[in-house]
C-alpha cells in the first residue's frame, strides 16, 4: 500500500475542509469533517490509479529546522 501525503485547508467562510495531494492532478476534494476528507481522498486516488501510476508534475519539499 503506498501513502500519498495531502495539503489540507480549512475555509473559515464555509467551515469545509479542502485536501489535495501536490502533483497528483485531480487528487482533490472537499468535506465537512477531515474523516470525510480522508475518506474521498483515499477514493479519488484508487480511482486515479485505475489508470495506472501517475506522472508526477512536482516534487513535495520538506524544510526541517
Amino acid at each position: 500500500m503506498k501513502v500519498y501525503t495531502a495539503i489540507i485547508e480549512k475555509c473559515h467562510n464555509t467551515d469545509l475542509y479542502a485536501g489535495f495531494i501536490p502533483g497528483f492532478t485531480g487528487a482533490h476534494s472537499q468535506a465537512e469533517s477531515l474523516d470525510e476528507l480522508n475518506e474521498n481522498l483515499r477514493e479519488v486516488v484508487e480511482m486515479l490509479l485505475e489508470d495506472g501510476e501517475p506522472i508526477w508534475e512536482a516534487e513535495l519539499v520538506v524544510n526541517k529546522k
